[in-house]
């Protein structure tokens, strides 16, 4: 358990799983849920998996942190990639989980050295895959 004396222990699977996905491309996502004081990996996806894959992987009522390897073609047609971190905090989710996740973000995304975009989400209009693609390119 990395640095459990700020508050919110994060799991060491969280990093690894994070760096596979950054240097292997073993996945197209990991969703994080926080649980007992700690976060934790709770899903996986493939490689494979779309964009609707990783969204419908997000609980509608509870938030979440995410990552998530967005690939994409620039107008030069270079293929590249980007890796956001999305902080999913939907307003029918409990009030104290809200404010738990938002005071644990930024400690925990720490933890996650590579990420390029950071986006805020309270309902799936605001990280629709059009939004992504704007903040990629």
């Amino acid at each position: 358990m990395a640095n459990a004396a700020s508050g919110m222990a994060v799991d060491d699977e969280c990093k690894l799983k994070f760096l596979e996905l950054k240097a292997k491309r073993n996945y197209r996502f990991i969703v994080f849920k926080i649980q007992e004081q700690q976060v934790v990996v709770e899903k996986v996806g493939s490689p494979q998996e779309t964009y609707e894959d990783f969204t419908a992987a997000l609980p509608a009522d509870e938030c979440r942190y995410a990552v998530f390897d967005f690939d994409f073609t620039t107008d030069e047609n270079c293929q590249k990639s980007k890796i956001f971190f999305i902080a999913w905090s939907p307003d029918t989710s409990r009030v104290r989980s809200k404010m738990v996740y938002a005071s644990s973000k930024d400690r925990f995304k720490r933890e996650l050295d590579g990420i390029q975009v950071e986006l805020q989400a309270t309902d799936p209009s605001e990280m629709s895959f059009d939004i992504i693609k704007a903040r990629a390119i």
